[in-house]
């Protein structure tokens, strides 16, 4: 994944580089590529999720420099949505993952309450589910330590 693509995407939104993005994964093997070592607690967490769960794995690998916080790790969420897996499965690399909003704006909750200014930057819009105004909480967030810990980030 580029760097300069997920420079790109701070630009966009105003926001500061030392805020972290995550990415998206369409299938819980390709974490291998991504995370040196899977603590095994991970494996139980994305199995008992119920809603969508992003991990913040320890030691990740092979993603741009401007996606991996200080302490070497990165958030990585498995979708369920059929779209955004054939989308990543087709890339053949995960996608960077970010509420559509400037930094310091309320994050969107559907289509039509994404700023014009976030409309208007990028290269492309995807034509799906834009009339759709279904209304989710975020994932839920957690932080994974390499010796197993688990700290709730959000719920």
């Amino acid at each position: 994944m580029p760097q300069k693509a997920v420079q790109r995407i701070y630009q966009i939104k105003n926001r500061e580089d030392s805020k972290s993005m995550l990415i998206l994964l369409d299938h819980p093997n390709r974490l291998y590529q991504y995370v040196s070592q899977i603590p095994e607690i991970a494996w139980n967490i994305l199995d008992a999720a119920a809603s969508p769960i992003t991990i913040i794995y320890p030691d990740v690998k092979n993603l741009a420099a401007n996606l991996i916080a200080d302490d070497h790790s990165a958030g990585i969420r498995i979708v369920k949505d059929r779209f955004c897996q054939q989308l990543i499965y087709q890339f053949k690399k995960p996608i960077v993952s970010t509420s559509a909003n400037i930094s310091s704006k309320a994050a969107p909750q559907v289509f039509c309450e994404i700023d014009t200014e976030i409309k208007n930057s990028v290269d492309y819009i995807v034509q799906w589910r834009q009339d759709d105004m279904s209304r989710h909480k975020p994932s839920g967030i957690i932080k994974l330590g390499i010796n197993g810990e688990v700290k709730v980030i959000r719920e």
